[in-house]
This record gives structure tokens, C-alpha cells and sequence, in this order.
């Protein structure tokens, strides 16, 4: 993985002064691209990179060019499939100048314009210049593993792999986004389009843009998860159909995520998805020593350990354990908000910071992890509570005006997602200043687009809800602030063999009646898993760790903190209510005091970590 910068100006060339500020932009990225860094500019483009060296160690820095120069290229991510690619590109007489897995991007766009985008199999964003059309185009991959940020201010369009790095632009201006900060309290976290900086964009996953010389914008979807409209059943295929084919495709997966020219590790929680990995991998390559590393939180009584060392002596893996004390959580709480450029919800990027530092600090740079299958295959206990409604085993109760807002966000009144939102507009009411709930129907998200509904029309409730959760939790939050952020804060890039586009794919043709089989979860994949998980790992109850949020913080009276909710401090910010956050200061500081997470929302963790977000932002 890499970092990106740059922007072109429509009313003047390059200045010397412009040259100053796209070395500060990617300066700002340094973290992303330790190994070397470099900036060009010429006519009215400035471009900046900085490597994470992975693959073509000796001459894979870029910009890339094609033959004849007129096509230039920056890319963040990895091609997975670029071997094959290069093999055709090559029998059709293009020339390769590196052995950058990336460089197929540019002989793809000579041959297909922007046509060949799903061609690629892989976690990509970038920004490729066509000089004879004066035109940009840039790309995000199809599941948004790699994160693209854009505004258009003053004249210029400026873009970069992180907003830190916008803001080093002199023509863009920092203002916050309320609307995003009312995402983060109704959904997981933020939803592209959309940050928490007004006029800073995220491009949205499997979208690119097309910027003309003229400076407009076109923004177009090339890629989405799409379920059938009619249901899908097994018609007369057998299970171990669908389980032959995702096995398949998932060690076609892994063995396309492998390939680097550095050496790769595993995270390993104990948990199914990253025991699969972990596991497969070691059924590929049965004799190779492989590093793993875990996180062990120390004050936990459900420690996951005993399981994570289970996989690793039967996958041959030597464990790194990384001990994480809960006391970590406030020392780390700022730099992980520094990094993810959002408020979160609870505690866990930390964590995450943690896992990542131990992962670089024994020389790791490439990490498979075991996110996606939960939204892709029915793993949380939502999809279980929609098969209690469908069989009347709960009640699917819901007032004339909480039926009319499902109707309005999902196109479906009866659908329930994951809270009622006409009690979540209370609260939500609550918290906010007087002058922030003048404006509420104006920053309300739930009055803006939150997905295209069309892709939840005439679909089975499994399909929409899975849908719902690979876009408003996967894409932005579990691979973004969470993944991406947190492991190139360290310099480390996180891959995703069950994001695998061919798998996914598959993912959606596979029939509902067998992802939730007997309210049991992800049924395929364990009968996948059987193969070669051990069994212990495939019947433990699924575990979600949470990590203590603010009660904990307030509780150990962490200065910081109670500085970040004092009174006067609140009231001057002008977004929430001091006396409402002073209550719930009271109540949480309470010795004993515990939220029943998930059930219960940590509202102050919002809260702090926006007041953190003020401070290295736009203080």
C-alpha cells in the first residue's frame, strides 16, 4: 500500500509555491509510504507518492508512465491479478518499463479507456492523468478498501489518500460536516459519499471519477453488490456445490493475496474467519513458518488465547502475542482519531493501533485478515432476529411514523436495521446544542441519501440486510477507520481474502436457505470450515470483544478526557448540550457503572472522540 496526493488547477499553471505545498501534502502521508517519496509537477498538475515497497522492490516507484508519456499514474494498492494481465497486455505488444504490479493500469486504459476497471482483481485507489485529453480519472476499488478523498475549492480539484493531506492545500477550507457527525451516531460510522469535512468528499467504492479541464466532475458506479431479484434456491444443487466452489475460490483468493515480494504475516483471533485464513494457508503451504500475530487483552475474562494458539501450533504459525491493557485505550485514543479522521463508537481502534505496531516492529508489512464474511454470509445476530420475524417467533411491531422512515431509507416499511430510528431521533435530539437542533432537519442524515434503495428492492430480507451491512459497516468503517487507517498508521497493508471480488460474486448466488440454516450462522462456510478448521475453532460461540469506552475512561478518571467533556468546553463548541453531557458524565463516572453493549450505545465515546477530532483538526 502506498499514499497518494495531488491537484490540478484551472486557472494557472504550476507555481514554485504549488510545488512547497504538494511536498507538504505528502509529507502528510509519510506513514503510509515509508520507503520513498517524490512529487511531480508539471503543466497545472502536482502529483505526490509515497511507497510502501511490496512488489518490483528495485523499480516500482512512481509515477508510472506508459510509452510514449502521455499518460501518467499514481496508484495506492496492490492489482492482485496482475500477472495474468500483464501476460495478455504483453501478447498484444504493450511494453512494461517496471515490474509494479500497478503498471497494467495504464496499457488496461490505452486498450479499454476507463472500461477495464472490473478486469481488476485487487484493493486499489488512483489517479491516472491523460495528457492529449487534459482529462484525470480516479478510482476506488470495488470494495472500498482503499480509501480516495476529493474537493473542488477555489479552482483547484485536490485529492489524496487521507483528508490530513487535503488540508495542506491552501484553497481548502476546514469546516465541520454535521451531517457526517449525525451519521456516526445512526449507523457504524461514516457512509461515503459523505466525511466529516464539508466539501471533502470520499469517493464511494467501485465509483470513478472523471475530471475534465474545465473542472467538472463525473462520478460514475462501475461496480456494486447486487442480489438477484428473484430467490435464489438450491433447485436441485447439492450444499457441497456451493461448497466446493466458494473453497475454490477462496484459496484462489488467498493464494492471489500472497503474492509480494516481501514477507507476509496473519492476523489471528481465534475466531472462524481468521482461523480459516490462517488455516488454508497452512494447507497450501503446509511447510513454510508463518507469522501470526494477536491481540490478548489482558483484563478480559473472555480472553481468546487458548484458541489462537490452538490454530497456531496446528497451521504451524509461531504466535506473535501482543498483551493490551485496558489502560493502552486513553493513551492511544487520540493518535487512532488523528489517524481515522472521524469520531468513532467505541474503543477498539486502538487495539487495532496496537496490532499493527506489534506487526511492523517484527518487520511485517503484508497482513491477511478475516473481515467480510459476517456481512457476506449471515454472521450477526440481526439476520437471526429477521428469521424469528419471518417465523412470527418475535414481534415486528412498529409505530405509523417508524414505519413511514423505513419506507423513506430502505423503501420497505416493515424492515427493521439494527435500532428503532424515531427513538434514536430523541436521543440523538438530546444530546445536540439548541442552536444544532434548530438546523436538525437540515444536517439530519436520514434526509439525505444513505443507500440506492433499488439495490434492497424485491429482495429477500437476508440480501437486504446484507447489503445494508456491507454498506453502511463494512466498506467505510470495518475496512477504513478501522483497517486501512489503523495498519498504515504503522505502515502495514491489511488484506481481505473473503473481499475477493470473484468471491464475492459468487457470494450473492448463493442460496440465503444456506448461509442462516437453522438460525445457525454462516452454515456454508463451516461446512467450508470442516474441511480444514479445527473443529473446536468451528463450534465455539461467536465471540465479539468490546472494548471499554467511556464509562471505563471516566471511571479511572483520565485528565484528558474530562477535560474533552467539561462544561465550558462543550458550551463553547456549540454542538451538544453541556447539561445533557454533564448528566451523562454523572451517570457513567458512577463506580459499577457498565453500558450493555451492543444494546446500549456509548454516546460519550461520540462525544470525545469529536472532541478530539476538534482539537487536531480544527483547533
Amino acid at each position: 500500500m502506498c499514499g497518494i496526493s495531488g491537484f490540478v488547477n484551472f486557472t494557472k499553471r504550476i507555481s514554485e509555491e504549488d510545488q512547497q505545498t504538494i511536498q507538504r501534502m505528502n509529507d502528510r502521508l509519510f506513514h503510509r509510504g515509508p520507503d520513498a517519496q517524490d512529487t511531480h509537477c508539471f503543466d497545472n498538475v502536482a502529483l505526490g507518492f509515497t511507497r510502501l515497497s511490496i512488489i518490483g522492490l528495485n523499480n516500482g516507484m512512481q509515477p508510472i508512465y506508459n510509452e510514449d508519456e502521455s499518460l501518467v499514474l499514481i496508484c495506492n494498492g496492490e492489482v492482485f491479478n496482475y500477472i495474468e494481465l500483464r501476460k495478455a497486455l504483453q501478447a498484444r505488444g504493450h511494453t512494461f518499463r517496471t515490474h509494479s504490479d500497478v503498471e497494467v493500469i495504464l496499457h488496461l486504459y490505452e486498450d479499454h479507456d476507463m472500461d477495464f476497471l472490473n478486469l481488476l482483481n485487487g484493493q486499489f485507489a488512483f489517479a491516472l492523468y491523460d495528457k492529449n485529453k487534459k482529462t484525470l480519472f480516479c478510482a476506488r476499488d470495488q470494495m472500498g478498501i482503499v480509501p480516495f478523498h476529493y474537493t473542488l475549492q477555489g479552482g483547484v480539484f485536490v485529492f489524496s489518500s487521507e483528508i490530513k493531506s487535503i488540508l495542506e492545500h491552501p484553497s481548502v477550507k476546514r469546516e465541520v460536516d454535521t451531517v457526517g457527525l449525525d451519521q456516526v451516531f445512526t449507523f457504524a460510522g461514516l457512509v461515503s459519499p459523505r466525511t466529516m469535512f464539508k466539501n471533502i468528499k470520499s469517493l464511494e467504492n467501485g465509483h470513478y471519477l472523471t475530471v475534465n479541464d474545465q473542472g467538472e466532475i463525473t462520478d460514475q458506479e462501475y461496480w456494486d453488490l447486487i442480489y438477484p431479484q428473484e430467490e435464489v434456491k438450491l433447485n436441485g444443487k447439492a450444499e457441497s456445490y456451493y461448497v466446493d466452489e466458494l473453497e475454490k475460490l477462496f484459496e484462489r483468493s488467498i493464494d492471489l493475496r500472497l503474492r509480494a515480494d516481501v514477507p507476509s504475516g496473519l492476523y489471528l483471533s481465534g475466531g472462524l474467519d481468521s482461523s480459516m485464513i490462517t488455516m488454508k494457508v497452512n494447507q497450501m503451504n503446509a511447510n513454510a513458518k508463518k507469522e501470526a500475530f494477536s491481540i490478548d487483552f489482558a483484563e478480559s475474562e473472555l480472553s481468546e488465547t487458548r484458541y489462537q494458539v490452538l490454530v497456531a501450533d496446528k497451521s504451524n504459525s509461531l504466535l506473535n502475542k501482543k498483551t493490551f491493557f485496558y489502560k493502552d485505550i486513553s493513551k492511544r485514543l487520540r493518535q487512532a482519531i488523528y489517524h481515522c479522521e472521524c469520531p468513532v463508537k467505541e474503543t477498539y481502534n486502538t487495539a487495532s493501533l496496537a496490532l499493527s505496531e506489534s506487526t511492523r516492529a517484527k518487520g511485517i508489512k503484508v497482513i491477511l485478515s478475516g473481515e467480510g464474511s459476517d456481512e457476506l454470509f449471515a454472521g450477526y445476530v440481526g439476520y437471526r432476529f429477521d428469521q424469528m420475524r419471518k417465523m412470527n417467533i418475535v414481534q415486528n411491531e412498529a409505530d405509523p411514523a417508524e414505519e413511514a422512515l423505513r419506507e423513506k431509507i430502505w423503501g420497505d416499511k416493515s424492515f427493521f436495521y439494527e435500532t428503532n430510528f424515531t427513538e434514536l431521533e430523541e436521543i440523538k435530539k438530546s444530546l445536540y446544542s439548541k442552536d444544532m437542533n434548530a438546523a436538525f432537519d437540515e444536517f439530519n442524515c436520514l434526509n439525505h441519501q444513505v443507500v440506492n434503495k433499488d439495490r434492497l428492492a424485491n429482495r429477500d430480507v437476508l440480501s437486504k440486510r446484507s447489503y445494508l451491512d456491507y454498506k453502511l459497516r463494512l466498506v467505510d468503517h470495518l475496512v477504513s477507520d478501522h483497517g486501512d487507517r489503523m495498519a498504515l498508521a504503522n505502515s502495514v497493508e491489511v488484506r481481505y481474502p473473503f473481499l475477493d471480488k470473484d468471491f464475492i460474486e459468487f457470494s450473492t448466488q448463493v442460496p440465503p436457505e444456506i448461509k442462516l440454516k437453522d438460525f445457525a450462522e454462516k452454515y456454508i462456510l463451516k461446512e467450508m470450515a470442516t474441511r480444514f478448521v479445527p473443529k473446536t475453532i468451528i463450534e465455539r460461540e461467536k465471540f465479539g470483544f468490546v472494548a471499554p469506552g467511556s464509562p471505563y475512561l471516566l471511571q479511572n478518571k483520565v485528565e484528558y478526557i474530562n477535560d474533552l467533556l467539561s462544561y465550558d468546553l462543550i458550551r463553547k463548541q456549540g454542538y451538544f448540550d453541556p447539561d445533557k453531557i454533564e448528566s451523562l458524565k454523572n451517570t457513567y463516572k458512577q463506580d459499577g457503572f457498565t453500558l450493555n453493549i451492543p444494546f446500549e450505545s456509548d454516546l460519550l465515546i461520540t462525544v470525545i472522540t469529536f472532541g478530539i477530532l476538534l482539537d487536531e483538526y480544527f483547533n
